[in-house]
C-alpha cells in the first residue's frame, strides 16, 4: 500500500503554468461571490514630481449592494486583460522577435565565447562575474526601479552563465534576482519609494541611511544564495534544475557562423546592441521611458541588427515572428494574471481588503504592527504589480492608520516597499513571468527552486522591520 502511494505520488505532475493561473482566475471569482463589495472615496493628490493620481480617502470606505459576477464575467476577464495589458504584451512579442533576430546572427555566442575564455584564465575574476554583475543590477533597480528592463538581458546572460559552466537558471537569476533585490530594497526608486513618501507626508527620500544598510543585506544574501548553488551546478552539472532544458538548447544553439575570428558582421552587431543597452539605461534615467519607448528601441535593433548581419527582409521576418511565437505562452499568462485584478475590480473587493487588512492591523500589539502591514502588502501584491498603484491604493489608508498603531509613517512606507520581496515567485506578476518565458523556465522549477530564498527574504524582511518600530524610524537619514 505504502509502495502504492508513493508511486501515485511520483506520477504527479505540477498542471502547465496557465492552467495554474486560470485556476487562480477561478479562485478569485468565487472569492468575489463570498467578500462584500465596498469602496473607498478617491480625490486626486499632485506627488512631490507634480505628477497627479487619485487616492483613497481614509474613512470613507462604504459598503455598495453586492454585484456578483457570473460566467461571462469570468471569460471577459482574459480579453479585458490583453486590452489592459496591451503595452506590455507588445513589448514581450517585441522583444522575443528581436532578439531571436539577435541571436541567429551567432555574434552573442561568438562574443561569449571570447569572454569566457578570457575570463577562465583568471580564476579569481571568476568567482566575482556573478556577484559583481548582480550588485549593478541592485544598483539599477534601487536606484531608478529596473523591472522590466531586465527581460532583455536574460538572452545575454544565459549563454555567459552555460559557457561558464553554470546552467540557465543562473544566468536568469543574475539579471533578474539582482534587479529584484534592489527593486524591494530601494533607497531611491521613485516608483516606489517616492510615490509611496509623496502620500503618505513623508520627507521626500528621507531615511535613506537604513533603507541602504538593509539593501547591503538583502543583495548579499540573495548573491550568496545564487553563488552556492552556482558552485555546487559546477561541481556537478547533473544537479541543474534544468539540466534537461539545458541540454535541449545545446542541441540546437549551435550557430555556424559563431566563427573563431571577428569579423565585422559581428563588431557591428555587437556595436548596435551595446548602443541599445546604453541608450535603454540613458532613456530610463533621463527621460523616464515608458515600456512602449523601450519596445520601440528594441524593434529598431532588431531590424538594424538583422539588416547589419546581411539577413534579407524576408529572413529577418521569419527569425523575428518565431522569436515572437515563443513568448505567445507568456503572453496568454500576462493577460490572465491582469483577468486577477480585472474581477476583483468589477466585484469591487480590493479596496474592501484593504479595509479589513487596515482594522486587523488597529487592533494587534505595536510590536508586531509592522509586520502585518508586510504580509497585507504582500497580499495586495499577488493582484496589483505596479508599485504606483499599489502605493496609491494603500498608503492613503495605511499611513494615518500607523499614527494610531503607535509606528511612524516612515515604518508603514518601508512596509510597503519590502513586499516586493515576494515578487519573483508570483505566477500573476507579468515580470516574473516574461523573465520566465525569455528563459524558457517552466514557472513551477523556478518556483520550487526560488521558495526556499522567498521564505529566508520574507523572515529578514520581518527582521529589518524590527528596528525601525522600536527606534520610531524617521529622520533624514
Amino acid at each position: 500500500m505504502k509502495t502504492s502511494f508513493r508511486e501515485w505520488a511520483r506520477s504527479l505532475k505540477m498542471p502547465h503554468t496557465l492552467v495554474i493561473v486560470g485556476g487562480l482566475v477561478g479562485l478569485v471569482l468565487v472569492l468575489s461571490w463570498i467578500i462584500p463589495s465596498g469602496e473607498y472615496s478617491r480625490i486626486p493628490k499632485q506627488l512631490p514630481d507634480g505628477s497627479v493620481i487619485k487616492v483613497a480617502v481614509q474613512d470613507s470606505f462604504r459598503v455598495i449592494p453586492k454585484f456578483y459576477l457570473g460566467l461571462q464575467h469570468l471569460l471577459l476577464a482574459p480579453i479585458s486583460g490583453f486590452i489592459g495589458g496591451a503595452k506590455l504584451i507588445a513589448f514581450l512579442l517585441i522583444i522575443g522577435g528581436s532578439f531571436n533576430v539577435l541571436q541567429e546572427t551567432g555574434a552573442i555566442e561568438f562574443g561569449i565565447k571570447r569572454l569566457v575564455r578570457t575570463i577562465s584564465t583568471r580564476p579569481a575574476l571568476e568567482w566575482l562575474v556573478i556577484p559583481l554583475l548582480m550588485v549593478v543590477f541592485s544598483l539599477a533597480g534601487a536606484i531608478f526601479g529596473m523591472a522590466e528592463e531586465t527581460i532583455p538581458f536574460i538572452v545575454i546572460f544565459i549563454p555567459m552563465a552555460r559557457a561558464m559552466g553554470y546552467d540557465s537558471l543562473v544566468g536568469m537569476c543574475i539579471p533578474f534576482l539582482g534587479s529584484a533585490a534592489g527593486f524591494a530594497c530601494a533607497f531611491i526608486n521613485p516608483f516606489t519609494v517616492g510615490v509611496a513618501q509623496g502620500i503618505a507626508g513623508v520627507p521626500l527620500y528621507s531615511g535613506l541611511g537604513y533603507r541602504i544598510g538593509a539593501w547591503v543585506l538583502v543583495t548579499a544574501v540573495v548573491i550568496a544564495y545564487v553563488m552556492v548553488y552556482a558552485r555546487r551546478i559546477k561541481k556537478n552539472p547533473e544537479l541543474s534544475v534544468v539540466r534537461d532544458i539545458d541540454l535541449q538548447r545545446e542541441a540546437v544553439e549551435h550557430h555556424p557562423d559563431a566563427k573563431e575570428s571577428w569579423d565585422f558582421r559581428h563588431i557591428l552587431v555587437l556595436l548596435l546592441f551595446v548602443g541599445a543597452m546604453v541608450l535603454l539605461v540613458f532613456g530610463v534615467i533621463r527621460y523616464k521611458w515608458d515600456i512602449d519607448a523601450i519596445a520601440a528601441l528594441f524593434l529598431g535593433m532588431g531590424i538594424l541588427i538583422g539588416l547589419g548581419s546581411r539577413m534579407g527582409p524576408s529572413l529577418l521576418a521569419k527569425h523575428f515572428v518565431v522569436g515572437a511565437k515563443d513568448m505567445v505562452g507568456v503572453v496568454m499568462i500576462v493577460a490572465c494574471a491582469r483577468a486577477l485584478l480585472v474581477l476583483a475590480n468589477d466585484a469591487k473587493i480590493m479596496d474592501t481588503i484593504l479595509f479589513y487588512g487596515s482594522n486587523l492591523i488597529q487592533v494587534l500589539p505595536k510590536a508586531i504592527t509592522a509586520q502585518v502591514m508586510f504580509l497585507v502588502q504582500c497580499v495586495i501584491n499577488f493582484f496589483i504589480h505596479s508599485g504606483t498603484a499599489q502605493a496609491a491604493l494603500t498608503m492613503p489608508i495605511m499611513a494615518p492608520l500607523s499614527d494610531l498603531v503607535g509606528i511612524t509613517r516612515q515604518t508603514c512606507v518601508y512596509s510597503f516597499e519590502l513586499c516586493e520581496l515576494v515578487v519573483p515567485i508570483l505566477p500573476t506578476s507579468a515580470v516574473a513571468m516574461g523573465v520566465l518565458g525569455a528563459a524558457k523556465i517552466p514557472w513551477e522549477r523556478w518556483a520550487k527552486w526560488f521558495l526556499p530564498l522567498m521564505l529566508i527574504l520574507v523572515g529578514l524582511a520581518c527582521l529589518l522591520l524590527v528596528p525601525p518600530t522600536l527606534f520610531f524610524y524617521w529622520g533624514p537619514i
